[in-house]
């Protein structure tokens, strides 16, 4: 945890008080989020709450879109000269930030900036690892972290006549109930998932321990050359085309469009982050967790899953006490209270070992099986070369070629075999130009 240093004189945090009797001057503080629905609602209760608990600094939530969204407004923000003081970047866009060098100020120098120091060991570890340069210097603060899991719902399963209490642990377990869910009747769709890059490339590989790229998919080098036409990909990727050429799997979108197809009953099974749990919730439905599929021809699988989500990045260029505000904010989410709450309501898991602790301790996960899931998932066993994650200048664009690639083998214009070599020779290239 960040443990305050003594400020001496400094005791306002900067407060200009021109007067007896004038107000104090508040430092505000803009917040991008691509937050949506009951995670929106989270982050104006967060806002809400640390803008109470003290009368110098004002953050204001201000909502950009989706994630790809928000880091390209971030950018153009950057450019113009009127970025944010913070911005919420998904884990595909951390090569990104982390090349643009001057544009951002490494978390572990902002919390220093504002009186803080930053203990690594108090934090998750994958999660700490993946936001640090290599020698271990925090870039960004973790917010929102997920590991993709399993959600199904009961009503469905039941009326199929599959077994309401034994979620698919296979992939190959996952579609053959899902063609039963689809052959019984029992819902329009058996099967569909958000986020195809993220679930069933970066985390596929991680989960069975195969190969994303070479270079331990990038976190070694950036000369990395993709390996994402294996035979291993090969049939994974045949099995959801020919599931959706038949209507058991159904395509909802780039990103976390599918999960209204799986809210609204037309799908049965769901993959999606931890993180999208906060609307399954909401919705009111009788929903089943389990753990992300492995494939059952994975030599040693299940391995780790990586994580998802997104940090808090800041950028450059802010005065003194903008950085000591954003230091105050960090530490504030930092509390094992607040992050106790942010993972039991959210989904999202705890950043801190402390409120992992706590919420075990407190009996929350024997009151709700398979909430504890995504996080046994990514600290079950100590990461290989193939499973700590991936990072490439680039990635964003490379999910872009990924992405059209899949649609068009999903809409039967190619096979798998087509459409992953593709996506191997299209992102070599872009590989290589960014270098």
């Amino acid at each position: 945890m960040m443990n305050r240093k003594i400020l001496g004189a400094a005791v306002a945090m900067g407060a200009l008080v021109a007067g007896a009797g004038q107000a104090v001057a508040v430092t505000e503080l803009q917040w991008w989020h691509a937050m949506s629905g009951a995670n929106n609602e989270v982050v104006d209760t967060l806002a809400k709450e640390f803008n109470e608990s003290q009368d110098a600094y004002k953050i204001t939530p201000v909502f950009k879109g989706t994630y790809p969204e928000t880091l390209n407004a971030g950018i153009a923000a950057f450019r113009a000269k009127q970025p944010p003081a913070i911005i919420q970047v998904f884990d595909v866009g951390t090569g990104v930030m982390m090349g643009a060098e001057g544009a951002v100020m490494p978390v572990a120098d902002v919390l220093e900036a504002g009186g803080y120091t930053f203990d690594k060991s108090n934090y998750l570890p994958g999660i700490v690892a993946y936001y640090s340069k290599p020698d271990g210097t925090m870039l960004s603060f973790p917010y929102n972290s997920s590991s993709p899991i399993l959600y199904y719902n009961k009503d469905i399963f039941e009326k199929a006549g599959l077994d309401v209490d034994s979620p698919p642990e296979t992939w190959q377990d996952v579609f053959a109930a899902a063609r039963t869910i689809k052959e019984s009747g029992a819902a329009e769709c058996g099967y569909t998932s958000t986020w195809l890059t993220w679930i069933h490339l970066e985390n596929f590989a991680a989960w069975n321990n195969v190969a994303y790229g070479t270079n331990e998919n990038g976190l070694a080098g950036t000369d990395v050359e993709l390996k994402l036409n294996e035979p291993l990909y090969v049939e994974h990727f045949q099995d959801i085309a020919d599931l959706a050429k038949d209507g058991v799997f159904r395509y909802g979108g780039r990103t976390s469009e599918a999960k209204q197809l799986f809210l609204s009953g037309e799908c049965a099974i769901l993959t999606e982050s931890s993180g999208g749990l906060g609307d399954i919730v909401k919705s009111g439905m009788n929903y089943g967790i389990g753990q992300l599929p492995y494939d059952a021809n994975a030599e040693g699988a299940p391995q780790n899953t990586i994580p998802g989500g997104a940090s808090l990045w800041v950028f450059g260029g802010k005065s003194d006490e903008e950085y000591k505000g954003i230091a105050e904010f960090f530490n504030f989410l930092s509390q094992t209270e607040i992050q106790s709450r942010l993972h039991q309501v959210s989904g999202y898991l705890p950043v801190t070992m402390d409120a992992y602790k706590a919420t075990k301790d407190s009996g929350f996960y024997e009151k709700n099986p398979g909430r504890e899931t995504p996080i046994l998932q990514m600290m079950g066993k100590e990461p290989t070369e193939n499973s700590k994650g991936v990072r490439l200048p680039n990635l964003p664009q490379l999910r872009d070629i990924e992405n059209e690639q899949f649609e068009l083998m999903l809409s039967g214009q190619q096979d798998a075999k087509a459409a992953l070599d593709k996506i191997v020779e299209l992102g070599n290239e872009a590989i290589a130009e960014a270098q």
